[in-house]
């Protein structure tokens, strides 16, 4: 039996890992390396990839900017988030506010060191990251359509680095970047909706708020028939190898999902939508798996 001290202890690092959303964490992270491996240096040695020591660092950097950004956002979304996700925020004020602005600023403070090991465009690059994401919080996330289009930017950030990094410019690269921005900014819509209890006691100014959910919900409408087009050429146009059964069936389900959208008119409805796009962006995630499989398995003998 843990004593009652352990037992807070315990609470307080499941209450810290909910406030910088872990698991997200987890999944870029692995996005990132896969993306690396399979799209952005196919024709290096796996272990060049998985031992780059800049890789690492850039991925590392990234990790602790994601960590602090989802910090000070929890730490000015405290009280909207007390109506909209009440036992997640009695959770997540286990830890102090002082305690989540400290690490904040550690956080950020070692993701620019780590920068700093790579190169000073890196450096610049991470210093603007820092700031976009906590001006996004303080400023930007209150306008409308501006802030989902920021933030939408603000997550695809950490792949543009390590497109960078290899100087791929290939024109499928941005047709799938294309791809996860029009989701991203789809399901930044979605949160608009299921958030608008908390969003009009707080002041917030967002879509659904200002032109009602129906013109909310036509907008993400628009934005998942734009999706479609990506998809097609990924499946149609461009050699994507085995991910095309990926974009098939995520074809699939975006049409379910319009579907269910007309449908939606309560907040549990908009949380299973946000819960559809949030699989298939981690399914995509893993599906980059099958882009070639025996050119890796090459690569790795």
């Amino acid at each position: 039996m843990l004593s009652r001290k352990n037992r807070l202890l315990l609470f307080k690092l499941l209450s810290l890992f909910s406030v910088v959303r872990g698991y997200n964490i987890l999944v870029i992270t692995l996005a990132q390396y896969l993306a690396s491996i399979y799209i952005l240096a196919p024709d290096l040695q796996l272990r060049k990839v998985v031992f780059d020591l800049n890789l690492f660092l850039i991925v590392t950097a990234s990790a602790l900017v994601i960590a602090s950004g989802y910090i000070i956002n929890n730490f000015y979304d405290a009280e909207k988030d007390l109506i909209n996700k009440p036992t997640k925020s009695m959770l997540d004020r286990l830890v102090s506010q002082r305690f989540k602005l400290t690490t904040y600023f550690i956080l950020n403070f070692v993701a620019v060191i780590a920068a700093s090991y790579i190169s000073f465009r890196a450096v610049f690059f991470f210093a603007a990251y820092i700031f976009g994401i906590w001006f996004y919080s303080h400023k930007l996330k209150r306008i409308p359509f501006l802030g989902n289009l920021v933030s939408a930017t603000l997550s695809i950030a950490p792949f543009f680095v390590v497109f960078v990094y290899y100087r791929n410019f290939e024109t499928v690269i941005f047709i799938h970047a294309l791809y996860l921005f029009l989701l991203i900014l789809a399901r930044e819509l979605i949160k608009d909706l299921e958030s608008m209890a908390g969003d009009m006691a707080q002041g917030y100014q967002t879509i659904p708020i200002l032109y009602g959910p129906k013109v909310a919900k036509i907008l993400i409408a628009f934005l998942i028939v734009l999706t479609l087009v990506p998809t097609y050429l990924l499946i149609y146009v461009f050699d994507v190898g085995h991910m095309s059964f990926y974009f098939v069936a995520a074809g699939i389900l975006l049409l379910v999902f319009l579907v269910l959208l007309g449908k939606s008119d309560v907040k549990m409805h908009y949380v299973w939508l946000h819960n559809i796009l949030k699989f298939i962006i981690v399914g995509g995630v893993f599906s980059i798996l099958l882009i070639d499989v025996d050119v890796v398995l090459n690569r790795i003998l």
